[in-house]
């Protein structure tokens, strides 16, 4: 008996190190393709003299270029070919996702299954070309206009040096969309998710590195510092217990007999996730909020007065902007949840296999009491992530901390690391049990 049970063991551990190999396999491809992605973060854009506009980014930070900057990890300081990193990506996706809502047509399309989400997927690609062309001429004129001490930031301006910043950039967001598609399918994680969370990773360092030198130069006292540090510290941990928290609604199902057998009887429960829309709202706002100021910020200086005052209101900290990100931030909250959640779907789902939850009757009932939690869920969540998201932006504006010790910046970092460590072991999971069902299998035999 002994002998068998080493054997099995034995045959499982076998079965599991083999599958394993997929796992390493998966795991070598998602590094490999984020260590391109950071190499590529280096290559500059041709034509631009990257210590002059270091001088001129140096001197103007905080604001719209910081944001971009912590997005493209680095990459839009340096003015490299990643400078718009995935961002005009995540835009035109953003939306997509509200015009499949307001356009019955594309409502319907999306209702189409897997031929329906290749063609949502294919026009969200086409609007990231536009965007992205849109913004890549922004910043090639942005790049004209800088002069520094030294001279101007662009050795030959002009339509040549236009077209080819134009082309460049978008060339390199379509293939930075293209390697987190393939780093989805092929490696672990979502691969647009690791693409920002790696490039904010990057910078952290720097970022402390930063924060210590401002107290080496007297800029900040070293108790500042130090609560600053301890309240990134403090804000990690309450984004991990909030982020695990949910709602657990238990789920009767009621007894039956087949033959002489009874099945059935147990309880179980559907977990609601206090904040179902996970990482998302802050990234779509950001990104909303980023188009305007974008505009706003490389036309001041050069536009009406009015323009000007625009870009004032919208920098971080102000008021206006901390107002809008805020309402966007609840909005997308909402609006995703209801996009991810369907209360009547999961109702009749529970009524089909015969599952209610106590006190409430199968149908209507519970889908309206299901949306009555999830919406009271909901407000919270919200009311979470502005709290995250909003008081760092004020400490960003007023106290110079870092954009990458900032609320979006630790929640990306840690939903990502929690939903990546999570599908690695569902796969390790995954290998236990297809090892426990061959085994089986041979057995039966």
């Amino acid at each position: 008996m002994s002998s068998a049970s080493e054997k099995l063991a034995s045959s499982i551990n076998i079965g599991i190190f083999a599958k394993a190999e997929d796992l390493k396999k998966r795991l070598w491809f998602t590094l490999g393709a984020l260590l391109v992605f950071r190499l590529g973060a280096h290559i500059p854009l041709p034509g631009v003299d990257s210590r002059i506009l270091g001088e001129i980014l140096n001197r103007n930070t905080g604001g719209i270029l910081d944001y971009f900057n912590m997005f493209s990890g680095g990459s839009f300081k340096r003015m490299t070919i990643f400078a718009l990193s995935i961002m005009p990506y995540i835009t035109s996706s953003i939306i997509m996702q509200l015009l499949t809502v307001i356009i019955p047509t594309l409502g319907t399309l999306k209702k189409e299954g897997e031929l329906g989400r290749r063609k949502i997927n294919q026009y969200t690609r086409y609007g990231t070309v536009l965007l992205a062309t849109f913004q890549g001429f922004g910043i090639a004129m942005f790049l004209e206009s800088i002069h520094g001490t030294n001279g101007a930031a662009v050795a030959d301006p002009g339509f040549f040096f236009r077209l080819t910043t134009v082309i460049t950039l978008v060339t390199a967001t379509l293939f930075l969309m293209w390697l987190g598609e393939q780093i989805t399918a092929r490696g672990v994680g979502n691969g647009i998710s690791l693409i920002i969370f790696v490039g904010i990773v990057a910078a952290m360092p720097s970022a402390i590195a930063g924060l210590f030198e401002l107290g080496r130069k007297g800029a900040m006292s070293p108790l500042a510092i130090m609560l600053i540090l301890t309240m990134a510290v403090g804000l990690t941990a309450f984004i991990v217990f909030m982020e695990r928290a949910q709602r657990r609604i238990i789920v009767q199902y009621p007894k039956r007999q087949v033959g002489n057998k009874m099945f059935g009887g147990e309880a179980s429960h559907l977990p609601l996730k206090l904040n179902t829309a996970n990482v998302i709202p802050p990234i779509f706002a950001g990104s909303l909020l980023s188009f305007p100021a974008f505009i706003t910020g490389f036309a001041s200086g050069h536009g009406p007065g009015w323009l000007q005052d625009v870009s004032i209101y919208l920098g971080h900290g102000k008021p206006l902007y901390l107002l809008l990100y805020v309402s966007l931030i609840t909005f997308f909250c909402f609006f995703y949840t209801k996009h991810v959640f369907n209360p009547a779907e999961t109702a009749d789902n529970l009524k089909k296999y015969g599952g209610f939850v106590p006190g409430i009757r199968p149908g209507t009932n519970t889908a309206e009491y299901l949306d009555y939690v999830l919406t009271r869920l909901t407000v919270i969540g919200a009311a979470y992530l502005s709290l995250i998201c909003a008081f760092p932006e004020i400490l960003i504006a007023q106290y110079s901390v870092p954009f990458y010790l900032g609320g979006t910046s630790l929640l990306i970092v840690v939903n990502v690391t929690m939903d990546t460590v999570a599908q690695i072991q569902s796969h390790l999971l995954a290998h236990q049990y297809e090892g426990l069902i061959k085994k089986a299998k041979l057995k039966g035999r």
